[in-house]
């Protein structure tokens, strides 16, 4: 696990960064302590829309007992196929202090999370940093997880540096076009490289409790990479599952019609991080009302797309892989934002 700093930045300090906010390369500039909103749609004000054990991550995030998920509202990306698109777009959420979130952290240990996991956490870094410095000095003990899009801003991490164990960050598209059509961000992949390896150089090579060692690549069909319908009641991995205490995974969600895209990321990440990082590579999209009028996003990905894609993983020989079974695309995967737990 990471060392933890000695350090504590104060409450002004962490605030000052919502006077003219840059957090994300949207750098919007917005004075969010006056009440101002940016692209992200939040004030300074913490707000997020569940807090909870969650089951349906990595085997190695989830492992049998869940992960300790926060769902924070808005977001700075606000894909157009979003699964979660209701706290993207600050629909759908309840106003917290530092302190209450402070207290979140310890009520999920107590629960027996495997791990605290930030869920699109980027527009509240500062907010974010201060409750884990309490939450640390209080006795939390579990490794966190900083759970986004990718589109980061390297300068606005380096203040969670020491504070976040495992990075799970997505690696949406290598296409300027994609990332301009669906995210409205034409820079995203430059944006993401940087991103991605400034979490690199905070949490280095992937590290597993101690008994844990690294996976293979799966087949396509491996029951240890499926979720299943009934993961919301009952664990989805065996109690033996090994849990992942530092490093990063980084996600790529395949989309209809974009294998080829998907296969320049993948190769990107084979040849600059190799084994020193895992990848999840998911079938799960899933096409909601929002993307009814968007043809090409108006289906589930294909058995033949993603089987293309994990096939290219194989030609590549990469190793430290995750893959998912078909069955995956279900609307009734995504969380109910209900408060629960705030």
């Amino acid at each position: 696990m990471s060392e933890y700093p000695s350090f504590a930045l104060s409450h002004t300090d962490l605030l000052q960064h919502f006077s003219c906010c840059r957090l994300c390369p949207r750098r919007c500039g917005v004075n969010r302590l006056a009440g101002e909103t940016g692209y992200c749609g939040q004030t300074a004000q913490l707000r997020a829309a569940r807090a909870s054990l969650h089951m349906w991550e990595e085997p190695c995030i989830s492992g049998a007992a869940g992960s300790g998920t926060v769902f924070f509202s808005g977001c700075n990306l606000r894909c157009c196929y979003c699964q979660n698109h209701d706290i993207a777009l600050g629909q759908t959420g309840r106003e917290i202090t530092p302190r209450r979130l402070t207290e979140i952290f310890g009520e999920l240990q107590q629960k027996g999370a495997a791990n605290i996991n930030l869920v699109t956490p980027t527009h509240f870094i500062p907010l974010i940093a201060e409750a884990l410095q309490q939450a640390r000095s209080q006795g939390l003990t579990l490794p966190v997880v900083y759970n986004c899009g990718g589109y980061e801003e390297p300068e606005a991490l380096r203040l969670l540096e020491g504070l976040i164990d495992i990075y799970l960050p997505d690696l949406k598209y290598f296409s300027p076009e994609l990332g301009r059509k669906y995210s409205h961000a034409e820079d995203y992949f430059e944006r993401a490289k940087a991103a991605l390896a400034e979490m690199f150089r905070q949490v280095g090579r992937p590290l597993f409790e101690e008994s844990s060692a690294a996976r293979p690549l799966p087949s396509h069909t491996a029951p240890d990479a499926a979720i299943s319908r009934e993961s919301c009641v009952t664990p989805v991995y065996p109690a033996d599952t090994p849990l992942l205490r530092k490093g990063m995974i980084v996600r790529h969600l395949v989309l209809p019609g974009q294998v080829k895209d998907t296969k320049k990321l993948l190769h990107y990440l084979h040849d600059t991080y190799g084994t020193d990082i895992y990848v999840s590579v998911m079938c799960q999209y899933t096409p909601l009302p929002q993307v009814a009028h968007i043809p090409e996003l108006n289906r589930r990905v294909t058995a033949e797309e993603y089987g293309r894609a994990v096939d290219y993983c194989l030609r590549l020989g990469m190793e430290n892989v995750y893959i998912q079974e078909s069955g995956v695309a279900e609307e009734s995967f995504i969380p109910p934002f209900d408060l629960s737990g705030l």
